[in-house]
């Protein structure tokens, strides 16, 4: 067993870039991991069995913002800086293209994977809408309608919804969990230029409309928005507990319903295709890993099929909490619509907790680069306190800390979305239950896996 373990920490420790959060792995196999698992599925089961017994509306008050005023959007403001960072993405993919083949040392790598897809997804989540200001085609889109005055010539088709994001999203997932190498910097100054061009002429084709529900990035900004303590709504800047945006947006289209369960999904199978058990399955011994290669096939199936047996199962429990709950049943879209952004806080505290070590390394490399261009001092990359008990110990609790917190305020959304939609408090319950227990189920896994040996 130590043998096992202390491969596991030397794999992890030489590991590539965005492959650090598996560095604390082998301490957090010395931790009483079950007792933690435990106490997080019974805090989530004590929420559950709480809701049966507090008054009503006491958890819609728990999401009811306050204004903070009216604020003023400066949209030329706004333009110039989308403007800007189109000009930065633009110099970054050309350093990928010529600039040094290591990832740690490119800009563009550092910036796709570190700052934007851990810190600003992160930032979003949390805090607030920073996309709409720094959106890379909004300001070039305005700029070309100013010059040429011309209307997007198609009308953007009702029928397609939120579809074409969710099949862009779940490309951008299987770029990131199949792809052999995507750090590599002149691959993703490719995919990235290609990506955004494509998606220029996506807006010039249908307009703004294009951003809001074919633009998977955008799709997804938007999406987690919904999520964070800040938010602006007719002119006012308002501010609430996490997820009163989801109380008071519109009800999801299917398309963007199942986008939402995707991100839950594909952040699941990020964490899942790197565990001895994954690789176990497909017969791969975990302290030989021949390479990303071998697993392009099986990586995209297992991202399709854990996405596809999470709708089926959030799906099915709704359908049997409808039951339970009595009287005339609902639609079933109607229900999947309604309770798919529940899961949004369970989607972004996994991407926090799953990405947390890799931020806490690949951030240096980040400053590194910064420091390098600014002329200032080397700064030295370390994980040295990867190899202590103690700081490992802090970022595993703050890992399983954020996977409890999402699942308490998804049971939480769940029940008031139900409260707002007229059902009693006894038929919320009762219709909840099944989608609580998952929800409890859910927990365990998220914490198992952040503490599941990994070899990949």
């Amino acid at each position: 067993m130590r043998a096992i373990i202390l491969s596991g920490v030397f794999l992890a420790l030489t590991s590539g870039l965005l492959w650090a959060h598996a560095g604390e792995q082998g301490f957090v196999l010395l931790l009483p991991t079950a007792a933690y698992i435990t106490a997080g599925g019974v805090t989530v089961a004590i929420t559950v069995a709480l809701l049966a017994v507090l008054p009503g509306g006491l958890t819609e008050a728990l999401f009811r913002p306050f204004s903070l005023g009216r604020i003023r959007i400066w949209f030329r403001v706004r333009h110039a800086i989308s403007l800007s960072v189109t000009l930065a993405l633009g110099w970054l993919v050309w350093r990928g293209l010529v600039g040094p083949g290591d990832p740690g040392v490119n800009p563009l790598p550092l910036a796709i994977w570190v700052v934007f897809w851990i810190g600003l997804v992160t930032v979003q989540g949390l805090i607030g809408d920073v996309w709409r200001w720094i959106n890379p085609w909004v300001g070039v889109a305005v700029l070309l309608r100013s010059f040429t005055g011309m209307r997007p010539p198609l009308r953007y088709p009702r029928a397609l919804g939120h579809w074409p994001s969710v099949l862009g999203f779940l490309a951008f997932s299987g770029f990131l969990m199949a792809d052999p190498a995507p750090t590599d910097p002149g691959r993703l100054a490719v995919v990235v230029g290609f990506y955004w061009y494509a998606m220029l002429v996506g807006v010039a084709l249908f307009g703004p409309v294009w951003l809001i529900r074919g633009e998977a990035i955008t799709v997804l900004m938007r999406t987690y928005r919904r999520v964070s303590f800040i938010g602006i709504s007719k002119g006012c800047i308002s501010i609430g507990g996490p997820g009163w945006q989801v109380l008071r947006a519109p009800k999801a289209g299917l398309g963007l319903a199942a986008f939402c369960l995707i991100l839950l999904g594909s952040g699941s199978f990020d964490g899942v295709n790197e565990t001895f058990l994954w690789l176990g399955i497909l017969g791969i011994n975990p302290l030989e890993f021949p390479g990303r290669s071998v697993v392009i096939l099986p990586n995209i199936l297992g991202l399709l099929a854990t996405n596809s047996a999470l709708v089926v199962v959030f799906t099915a429990t709704l359908w049997v909490g409808e039951r339970l709950a009595g009287g005339q049943p609902r639609p079933l879209r109607a229900l999947f619509c309604l309770f798919a952004p529940t899961i949004l806080p369970i989607a972004l505290a996994y991407h926090i907790a799953h990405y947390l070590t890799a931020f806490l390394i690949d951030g240096q490399y980040v400053l590194a680069a910064l420091a390098r261009a600014l002329d200032l001092t080397e700064l030295t990359i370390s994980a040295g306190f990867l190899n202590t008990p103690g700081p490992v110990r802090i970022i595993w609790m703050t890992q399983a800390g954020a996977v409890v917190a999402g699942h308490v305020i998804a049971i939480l959304l769940a029940h008031a979305l139900a409260m707002s939609a007229g059902d009693g408090r006894r038929r919320a319950v009762l219709g909840q239950a099944p989608l609580a227990l998952f929800m409890i189920a859910y927990t365990v896994f998220g914490l198992w896996l952040l503490a599941t040996p990994r070899g990949a």
